[in-house]
Parts: C-alpha cells; sequence; structure tokens
C-alpha cells in the first residue's frame, strides 16, 4: 500500500511518524535521510550535533505541497535512525578535541596533546567508514541519499560512495568558509578541511562549484587556484557586485550551474545562507544568499538536466542553555534554524527526485 492510500497530505501530520509526518519505511522509499550527528571537531560555536534531532522533531511542522515539483512525498521519504553507536563516539572524540582547541592546535612539545589528536583523527576515520558503508549500501538499493549533519567533516565518505557507484561527478558547494584548510588544529577530518579533503582524496569528482564563499584564508585561495578548471569559487562578494551592477540573478545561477557536469552532490553549509536565516550555526558570517536565491540556483540545476545524485545539509543548530543542552523550542524563534534547515532539506528531496525523474515537474 503505497503512501497516497496511507496518508493524508491536508491533514495535520502525526509527529510521532517519520521525517515530515510521513509513515514509510526504508522499502518503500526512494529518498533515504541519514542522520550524523557529529561535531568533534568544531573550531567556534557548537551544538549542530544536536541538528538531525532538531531538523526531525521540526519536520512534521512542513506543508507538503511544492510549487514546483508535485507529490514528491508519494516517492517515499524515510530517514534513519540515528546510530548510537556514532553518538557515543563523537562523545569520546569530542572530549579528546576540546583540550587540543583551548591549545589552538599547538600540540608540540605535548605527549598527551599529541596522543588526543591521533584518537580524534582515528575517530573522524571511523565516522567517515560508518557514512561511506551507510550511503554506499542506500546508492546499491537504487535509492538517493541525504545527510542530515552534523558539522561538514561528515560527507567525506558519502563522496567515496558516490564516486564508487557513479564514477566522475561534481559538487555544488553552498557555503560561507571554502573549507580548503589543511588539516585544520591538526584534525585530518576537520569541518574547515571538507572540500581539500575531496579534492585530494576522491578522483572521481571532476568539479567544484563553490558559492557564497565570504571567509577564507590566503592558503585556502592558493589551493583553490592550484586546482585550475576543477575549482569555481563563486565569492559572496562578487555575486553581489554583479546584481548591484544590475545583473540579473536568473544570469548569476545560470553561470553557476553551467559550470557543473552531469551527475551532482550538493554540499550545503545552512551558514551559505544569510545568518538571519540560522542564527545559532556554529560559525555565522555577514553577507550570503537570500533562501529563495539558494532555491532558485538549486532548481535551475535541476531543471538543466543534469542530474542530483544525493546531497548533504550541515551546520543547522539549535539555539543551546547556558549548559550546552538544547533550549526546549518554547516559541517559534527557538526553531528558526530547524525550521529553515528542514524546508531545505524537503526542497532538495523534491528537486533531486525531479532530477532523476522519479517525480514530475507541477508545469
Amino acid at each position: 500500500m503505497g503512501t497516497e492510500s496511507r496518508y493524508d497530505p491536508n491533514a495535520p501530520a502525526d509527529s510521532s511518524a517519520g521525517i515530515f509526518g510521513l509513515p514509510d519505511d526504508y522499502s518503500q522509499s526512494k529518498m533515504i535521510f541519514l542522520p550524523v550527528a557529529w561535531e568533534a571537531t568544531t573550531s567556534y560555536g557548537g551544538g549542530t550535533v544536536y541538528g538531525p534531532e532538531a531538523i526531525l522533531n521540526a519536520s512534521s511542522q512542513l506543508d507538503l505541497f511544492d510549487l514546483d515539483v508535485k507529490d514528491p512525498y508519494l516517492q517515499g521519504l524515510h530517514c534513519l535512525p540515528a546510530d548510537p553507536e556514532i553518538q557515543l563516539l563523537n562523545d569520546q572524540a569530542k572530549r579528546l578535541a576540546d583540550p587540543i582547541k583551548e591549545a589552538f592546535g599547538d600540540v608540540k612539545g605535548n605527549p598527551s596533546l599529541k596522543e588526543n589528536l591521533k584518537k580524534v583523527n582515528e575517530c573522524s576515520a571511523k565516522l567517515n567508514q560508518f557514512v561511506q558503508g551507510q550511503v554506499l549500501r542506500i546508492l546499491k538499493d537504487g535509492k538517493i541519499p541525504g545527510l542530515i549533519g552534523g558539522d561538514h567533516s561528515i560527507p567525506i565518505g558519502a563522496f567515496e560512495a558516490a564516486a564508487a557507484i557513479h564514477g566522475s561527478f561534481g559538487i555544488l558547494h553552498f557555503d560561507a568558509h571554502s573549507d580548503t584548510r589543511n588539516a585544520y588544529m591538526g584534525f585530518t577530518d576537520s569541518h574547515a578541511s571538507i572540500m581539500r579533503n575531496a579534492a585530494n582524496r576522491v578522483s572521481g569528482i571532476s568539479k567544484f562549484v563553490q558559492v557564497g564563499i565570504r571567509d577564507f584564508c590566503e592558503e585556502e585561495v592558493e589551493f583553490t587556484r592550484s586546482q585550475g578548471n576543477r575549482f569555481e569559487v563563486f565569492y559572496d562578494q562578487r555575486i553581489m557586485e554583479a546584481k548591484m551592477g544590475g545583473e540579473s540573478f536568473a544570469s548569476i545561477a545560470a553561470k553557476i550551474v553551467a559550470n557543473l557536469p552531469e551527475k551532482v552532490w550538493v554540499s550545503f553549509d545552512i551558514d551559505g545562507l544569510d545568518p538571519r536565516f540560522c542564527p545559532h550555526t556554529g560559525t555565522p558570517v555577514p553577507g550570503g544568499l537570500e533562501y529563495a536565491e539558494a532555491i532558485y540556483i538549486l532548481k535551475a540545476l535541476a531543471r538543466s538536466g543534469r542530474t542530483i545524485i544525493g546531497f548533504d545539509v550541515v551546520e543547522v543548530a539549535p539555539p543551546l542553555t547556558t549548559e550546552g543542552t538544547p533550549l526546549e523550542p518554547i516559541q517559534a524563534s527557538d526553531e528558526w534554524d530547524a525550521n529553515v534547515g528542514m524546508r531545505l532539506l524537503y526542497k532538495l528531496a523534491a528537486l533531486s527526485l525531479a532530477s532523476k525523474g522519479l517525480a514530475k515537474w507541477q508545469d
């Protein structure tokens, strides 16, 4: 029995059901979400480890009608349960990493910190293996993977799995940061190094198109330039200058999409948006895309004939108490980050399904 006969999209969502209040299990679903509660290497604000749970809790507030894609929920949207072993691994890695961060990554002459660093990197490697295995299974089952972070270090295993199944593909990377630092603070799999690691480790990634970048160091600029045509960076400042100079956003979006190959993984750090859409994300930066602009680019991608093979939404963080635990969402504003994150997640799912011909366009 399909979702259409089991679910009334006009009724209030059942918050005890799955993501978005949908009843689909793994076998019934073409879109599979993988929650990855991980923030071992976050170097500024925390809380993204609570992102998957916050997004799941907020998702029942979504109305399912989409103006672009017809009934994407009918294809089945299922969220896997959070793995308790990964949660324990994150807690272990975070405890080990915290004193290294306090030392700003300077472990020279400190055997204890050196040992901590070694163990953190080992924990990150285990996380990567877990994600790779999960995404490989999803792809082999003919489904679309969508990762829910967690910090931005989490998708490297997914990229490796995508390369194993799809061969060559490109990454459309939304972010305030370039994320091309070399082992930031000594952490091999730092959230600040994800795109450098992807470029160095995953030969199947033929193109990186970065959008909204506005906070970066000299090393990162040099690295992206050293990659030649493999990296195309649409800096936030340049996008804003083009808009102020009279260029239409439609033209800018078309240029972004034109740089991408036929198969595309979307890696969306929520801080690529203007911080008013993600005020509690770990490293907010002034500027950034409007939510509608990000959706416009994603729609242009899906409409271009290219295929979205998977995606990740990362760095969503709920507001925290002074003790570092999630604040109870007693007001709508307390749930704002998760509200934006879950709507972006649903839109990405809809557009991914449409790009693969699994859901129909509305017009």
